[in-house]
């Protein structure tokens, strides 16, 4: 009995891949940035953390967690503030 191919191909060819090229990285490097781009709403916030002192707000905080910060002298004088920036 002989066995033929039905689908036109006979055997097995050989395949021969490209050669590979070394890569030039310092053309890749100079031609590819990366970019960023804040959002408005971003910028805004950094800006309004600029002025904040991180020691000053870790003294309140721990000032408030102790009991000792809101004393009645500390609420009058924040009312007064209050009363004469919105009168």
């Amino acid at each position: 009995m002989q066995i033929r191919p039905t689908n036109g191909f006979s055997g097995v060819n050989s395949v021969s891949l490209p050669t590979s090229r070394p890569v030039n990285t310092e053309a890749v490097q100079s031609t590819h940035t990366d970019q960023v781009e804040l959002s408005f709403e971003a910028q805004m916030l950094a800006r309004a953390n600029e002025g904040i002192r991180a020691d000053r707000v870790a003294y309140v905080k721990s000032q408030i967690a102790s009991g000792v910060y809101e004393t009645p002298e500390k609420i009058a004088a924040t009312i007064e503030r209050l009363l004469d920036e919105y009168a």
